[in-house]
């Protein structure tokens, strides 16, 4: 009977044991399953990863052709002679080499001088800009209690973006007040971009107001928080409104033609936009065989583009002084809220 009961039990913990050792066994299987199908799934996000860069990447270059294709093609132009660009021969090379149109635009006393006055206006108008936008923006980041009718100047605000004197008003204006055929007629009516009042504004209403009393606690008065505190953490936004500035003064032609009467005083883009190539006042003021020979290599055509190149280069000088804080975020190391 002894020896019967311990087969028993020996039988019995013999098949507890398969099973434990099954149950083992299964249970590694389902983890080497389970693990190559984690491995499968890596691999595959992995593979659709890089495809999905490798699209978006091919898309950015195409766009980035698409944009910069034209460009060349109007360099080629401009460095081409005026047959080749007459026949529309001209692709991504120049045809017929010739700089007869930068000749043109800079071999002249005047362009220098229109030059000079492009440059003086964008520097007024980017300091007079960057001041008032920033004295605007800041006491409208303010509540009703610390800033009273601030629901009034901001509804002017918006009703003067939205609604502007017009032309004639504007003239009549600048024509009353004595500033026609002066730099500062080409300043002062843009003086104040209401757009870049609310990015500023809006730019800093982002920022934690932790970061403004805990100047004041320290002693700082409004000008003070202002200066030392608010404005370096804005570089990002005011790099934005200061490249918005240049572009928008350098390449202002239309304010030249309205306010300014006197072909001297004309900024850059008033004045390369008044050039053109006219042959027959040419015939008339008599030319030598040298000038002659010049105008068969001159258009209309290839003077456009060199004067599209001429705008573009001092843009894109500055851009990349700019690029820097363009693409910087909001806010740098600062308190969250």
């Amino acid at each position: 009977m002894i020896f019967t009961h311990k087969l028993k039990t020996i039988h019995f913990a013999n098949i507890v044991l398969c099973k434990q050792a099954n149950r083992d066994l299964h249970v590694e299987s389902l983890q080497e399953l389970m693990k190559g199908m984690v491995i499968d799934m890596i691999e595959n996000n992995s593979f659709q990863s890089r495809l999905r860069t490798v699209i978006i990447y091919i898309i950015v270059a195409l766009l980035g052709l698409s944009c910069l294709l034209p460009l060349w093609n109007i360099v080629a132009i401009s460095f081409s002679g005026s047959a080749a660009v007459t026949a529309n021969r001209v692709g991504l090379w120049p045809v017929d080499f010739t700089t007869a149109a930068y000749k043109k635009i800079m071999e002249d006393s005047q362009f220098w001088r229109s030059f000079l006055i492009s440059v003086v206006r964008v520097a007024l108008a980017l300091a007079i800009n960057l001041i008032l936008v920033v004295l605007m923006a800041y006491p409208l980041t303010k509540n009703k209690k610390e800033f009273r009718g601030r629901n009034i100047y901001m509804n002017l605000l918006i009703f003067a973006m939205l609604f502007n004197g017009g032309m004639i008003p504007s003239f009549i204006l600048v024509k009353d007040l004595g500033l026609l055929n002066t730099i500062w007629a080409l300043v002062l009516p843009g003086a104040l971009p209401i757009f870049n009042v609310i990015l500023l504004m809006n730019f800093l209403l982002g920022i934690p107001k932790s970061l403004e009393e805990a100047a004041i606690i320290d002693g700082a008065g409004p000008l003070q928080v202002l200066t030392r505190i608010l404005l370096p953490i804005t570089k990002p936004c005011l790099a934005t409104i200061a490249l918005f500035s240049i572009v928008g003064s350098w390449n202002d032609f239309y304010s030249g033609l309205i306010y300014i009467q006197k072909p001297k005083n004309y900024p850059i883009m008033t004045y390369i936009q008044s050039l053109s190539v006219d042959i027959q006042e040419m015939l008339k003021s008599g030319m030598n065989s040298s000038a002659l020979e010049n105008i068969t290599e001159l258009s209309n055509k290839n003077l456009n583009a060199a004067k599209i190149v001429v705008a573009v280069i001092p843009l894109l000088m500055i851009y990349p002084i700019l690029q820097k804080y363009l693409i910087t975020g909001i806010v740098m190391g600062s308190v969250k809220e």
